[in-house]
Formats: structure tokens, sequence, C-alpha cells
């Protein structure tokens, strides 16, 4: 499905007005996807009483549809990643001030991180959500997963050239080995080969060449895949209604509201008001990012929407191709307002609450140090769980308050996405903006720049 405008057949001969048929916009297009979705997935949970049998096969069908689609984006991130960084890399020798884009961007990441973690520690706080939970103890539990401060320095080193993971896990008393990878690793590798291909002069100019060309290839096929987002979309929304529900926020209530209210608070209060004191219009920001956020809500995966993610920075944010292709990669494992700072940091006091373990003032510090540096800790580790284990464990909470939670992280998952996602467009629009890079005509044609697939 894509956003075009198509010739109708001409009545110039005939002396008849010409005629042309204009389709959606895409984000349009993605919001029918999202209310197909929606509608498909409450009609499977109404009838699975009465045709369980259909409602199965409605419930699979959409199940596969989303999966497909996120596994489609998900084989372009590494060597989309790869190239990009290289490129970046080549073209970053053409920009002025390269060095000081890399500084301001991680001072960016740390301090939208900071106002998000005290956001969260300021709700819970005030919802105490620890106290006014339904929540059995006895599903308290510890996390198979947890994270470490030496996994940063672990992560940062590849395992092989190509960052490929592997991980084997018992279910149904059968080893299965799951093929994934690091992208943090990825962006190492890259970084290495960009600077060494610029490094070595004429004799790197050809496999730059190469590496454009591989690019462009890469981003023609990521154009082609975009253009299946409302369908994707369509089948990942009504999956998780089907698979999810709302059925188990009952008993965590007050928990999961503290977690939305501080989501809403950093995506509709706290970017706006950045935004604004930038000079940029905040309604152009997210009708531009309006894709990769929307599809960092229904797919639950920012690695999984980083092609959609980059392509919206730079086409429709009007960030510097080459800058963006270094920041927009380098957020999606480490920029995370909502996985690493609001989610940890509110998860940390319902624990504390919880089991009647007392905080004092420097707890909150240490919860506003892991969720600033911390996100570094667990980059290339799978989940809010990891860092949510990192924060308990640096302030000797019980890791068992995480079992307390799992129920509902799938429905917080969608909401800590979306944030995750829009916090990775934002700080590489305003550091291109306070450095004088950002297009400000593209920025300023709002959904009407966003990617459309030609």
């Amino acid at each position: 499905m894509a956003s075009r405008v198509d010739p109708a057949p001409s009545r110039a001969a005939s002396g008849g007005p010409s005629r042309q048929h204009r389709w959606p916009s895409f984000g349009v297009q993605v919001l029918i996807g999202m209310t197909v979705g929606l509608a498909l997935g409450l009609v499977a949970r109404l009838i699975a009483p009465d045709a369980p049998v259909f409602a199965a096969a409605l419930g699979e069908g959409l199940h596969t549809l989303g999966q497909i689609f996120v596994q489609l984006l998900k084989a372009l991130v590494p060597p989309l990643v790869f190239t990009a960084i290289v490129a970046s890399i080549a073209a970053l020798r053409d920009l002025e001030n390269a060095a000081k884009l890399v500084v301001q961007t991680l001072v960016w990441f740390a301090i939208t991180a900071l106002i998000a973690v005290a956001i969260g520690i300021a709700l819970g706080l005030a919802i105490q959500p620890g106290l006014h939970s339904g929540v059995d103890a006895a599903s308290a539990a510890a996390p198979g997963t947890t994270g470490s401060w030496l996994d940063f320095l672990k992560g940062l080193v590849p395992a092989n050239f190509l960052g490929i993971t592997a991980s084997t896990s018992l279910a149904d008393g059968a080893a299965r080995t799951t093929i994934g990878f690091n992208v943090l690793q990825i962006i190492v590798a890259a970084i290495a080969v960009g600077a060494a291909a610029v490094r070595i002069g004429p004799a790197g100019e050809g496999f730059l060449s190469f590496n454009a060309s591989a690019l462009m290839v890469m981003r023609r096929l990521l154009r082609w895949v975009i253009a299946l987002t409302p369908i994707g979309t369509a089948g990942l929304i009504g999956d998780a209604v089907i698979r999810y529900g709302w059925d188990a926020l009952s008993a965590l209530g007050s928990f999961a509201g503290a977690i939305y209210l501080g989501l809403a608070l950093v995506l509709f209060l706290i970017y706006p008001t950045l935004l604004a004191l930038h000079g940029l219009s905040p309604t152009r920001f997210f009708a531009s990012a309006w894709p990769a956020i929307q599809l960092g809500f229904v797919s639950r995966s920012s690695v999984g929407t980083l092609p959609v993610t980059e392509e919206v920075t730079e086409r429709a944010l009007g960030v510097p191709a080459a800058y963006a292709a270094f920041a927009v990669p380098l957020g999606a494992t480490t920029k995370m307002d909502g996985c690493a700072a609001i989610y940890p940091a509110i998860s940390a006091i319902f624990v504390a609450q919880f089991f009647g373990v007392p905080l004092h003032l420097s707890d909150y510090v240490l919860i506003a140090f892991v969720s600033v540096i911390g996100s570094a800790a667990t980059a290339g580790l799978t989940g809010a769980t990891v860092m949510l284990t990192l924060t308990l464990s640096t302030l000797g909470l019980p890791l068992q308050g995480v079992g307390l939670l799992l129920a509902i992280d799938p429905i917080l998952d969608m909401g800590r996405t979306a944030v995750n996602v829009a916090g990775q467009a934002l700080v590489p629009t305003i550091v291109a903006r306070r450095a004088g890079i950002l297009d400000l005509d593209r920025f300023r044609q709002g959904a009407d720049g966003a990617p459309v697939p030609a």
C-alpha cells in the first residue's frame, strides 16, 4: 500500500476533465491497519466461546502476519546498520564538528533519561503502587535473565564479525536454539571498519563505494517492506488484543496506571516542550515520526522498528543522513526512556513498597544513576526485565519482585517501546537543530515528508 497519486485515464480527447485518484496518506493507511487489527482482535475474543476453532484460526493468522512483518524488518537490521554506519563514518569527514555531534548526542540521551527517571520516581512516590496492588505474593519469582554492569564491557566486544548471537533454552523437555544479533556489536564493528577504510586513504575508496551501493540497495528493500506496514500493523495489534487482553490489569491497576501516566507525560509533555524550546513544532514532529512510534507500540521492538525510525528521522524530520545513520542505531540500543528510565524507577519503588523495604535519598540517586548509565550496561540484551534486574540488584532489593510484574509486562511493553522509539528520533532532531544542520524545510513538510514506499 503506497501513498501516491495515480493518474486516471485522460478524458482530454473527449473534452471531459481529467481525473486523479489519490490514495490515503501513509499515516492514514497505518491508522486503518490498526483499526482493522483492533476490530479483528475484538471479534476473535468475542466469538471464542461459541466458535473456538474459527477464533483460534483467526488469532493464528494475525499472529503469523505480524511476526512475518517483524521478521522482515529485523532481517534488514544487520546489513542496514552496518552499511549505514560505515557510510556515516565516511560522510562524517565532511561534516563540521563531527566529534561535537557525538558528544551532544550522548549528553541529550542522558538529559532526557534523567528527566524521565525523575518523573518515574515522583509518580512512584505519589501513587505508591506497591501499597495498592492485589497481586499475590506467591507469584514472586526470580527471573531467568538478569542485567550486570559487566554486560556493557562484554557487549562492546563483537563475538563475531556479524554480531550474531545464539541462545539455548529448554521448552517441553527439548533444547531449542535461537539465533539473533547484537546491534551494539554490529555498531562497534561497523565503526572500526569504516574508520579503517577512511584511514587507508585511496585504497579504501573502492570498498566505500561498494558499501554506498549496498546501502542504497538496503534502503530500497526497506522501502518495499515499509509498504507492508499497514498490513503488518493489523496483524500485530490484532494479535496483541487476542493474546493479552486487559484482564491482568485488575490486580496491578495502580502500577500500570503509574507506568502509562509516566509514559504519557514524557511523550506528550516533556518531548513537545523540548521541541518547542528549540523552535520546532511538536505537531510536525509527531506527524512525521508517527509511523515509527506506532510500529514500536504494536511490535514491542525498538530494534525491529529501527529501519523505520532511521527512515523517518532522515527523510521526514530532516536530520542529515550521515548523522542519522550513526545516532539512530546507537539510540536503538542505549536510548530507552520507557524501558530504562520510567519503568525501572516505578518498578523498583513498587518492589520496595511491596516487600516493606524503606528507600532513602541515596537509593533514589542510585535509581537515577542506573537509568541514565545502566541502559548502556544492558545494550544488546533484550527486554526491560534485564534493566529492572540491574536496578533491583544495585539497590539490593529482592529479584523475586520481578515475577510480580510479569503478568502485565506485554501490555506495558507496548507503551514503553513507543516512548523509546520517539526518543530515538527526538534526540537526533534536537542535536541537528542545535548544530544548525537540520533541514527545516523538510521538517516543516510534516506528515508529507514521511517515508512513502516507491
